[in-house]
C-alpha cells in the first residue's frame, strides 16, 4: 500500500515504519536460521497482521506458528497462535518494539520475544509473559550466539553476521 513503509495499527494510531535495507537483511538471516530448527509442526509467518483488538494490529517481523495454520495463507491470524515473536529494531520503531510490543505480546501470552536490535549490536530475549509485559529479560550482544528455551523446542542464533548500523560498536 505505501512502498518502503511498513503500516500497523498501534495504541489506536496508524503507524507507518520506514524499512530499510538491515532490518529486511536481518529478517532474511533470521528467518534462514530458524526454519530447519523447526519441526514439521510449525511454520513461520512474515508482517502477516494479527489483530489484538482494534486498538492494536500488529506485523511481527517473524512469528513461529503451527504450520496448519501457516500452511492457510491467510491475509491476518490470530495472536494467540504464536508460540514465538521476533522484531528487528529500526530507529522509528525502538519504543513499539520494546515497551508497547513488550506489553501486548506478554499480555496476549506469547511465550517468548525476542528483540534484535541492529541500532544496538544487541539481541533482548523476553520470556514469562505477564499482564504488565515479560519477567524475564537477557541482552546478548551480537557477535555471541543466542540461545532460548522455547514450547517449540531449544532455538539458536548466531548473530556474528547479523548487520549492525553504523557507528555502532560490538
Amino acid at each position: 500500500m505505501f512502498p518502503g513503509y511498513r503500516v500497523e495499527i498501534v495504541e489506536g494510531n496508524i503507524v507507518m515504519s520506514p524499512v530499510r535495507p538491515f532490518h529486511a537483511r536481518t529478517i532474511r538471516l533470521l528467518w534462514n536460521q530458524l526454519e530447519p530448527q523447526l519441526s514439521d509442526e510449525w511454520g513461520i509467518i512474515s508482517d502477516v497482521a494479527m489483530p489484538f483488538s482494534d486498538e492494536f494490529e500488529l506485523c511481527p517481523d517473524l512469528a513461529v506458528i503451527p504450520a496448519a495454520e501457516e500452511s492457510r495463507n491467510l491475509s491476518a491470524y490470530a495472536p494467540d497462535l504464536v508460540e514465538v515473536v521476533i522484531e528487528v529494531v529500526s530507529p522509528s520503531s525502538v519504543r513499539n518494539d520494546y515497551e508497547v510490543k513488550d506489553k501486548r505480546y506478554a499480555a496476549q501470552g506469547i511465550a517468548n520475544y525476542l528483540i534484535f536490535d541492529p541500532t544496538k549490536g544487541r539481541c533482548s530475549t523476553l520470556w514469562n509473559p505477564g499482564p504488565d509485559g515479560y519477567l524475564g529479560r537477557d541482552t546478548i550482544p551480537y557477535g555471541k550466539t543466542v540461545t532460548v528455551d522455547t514450547t517449540v523446542g531449544e532455538l539458536s542464533f548466531d548473530t556474528d553476521q547479523l548487520p549492525v548500523d553504523p557507528g555502532v560498536s560490538v
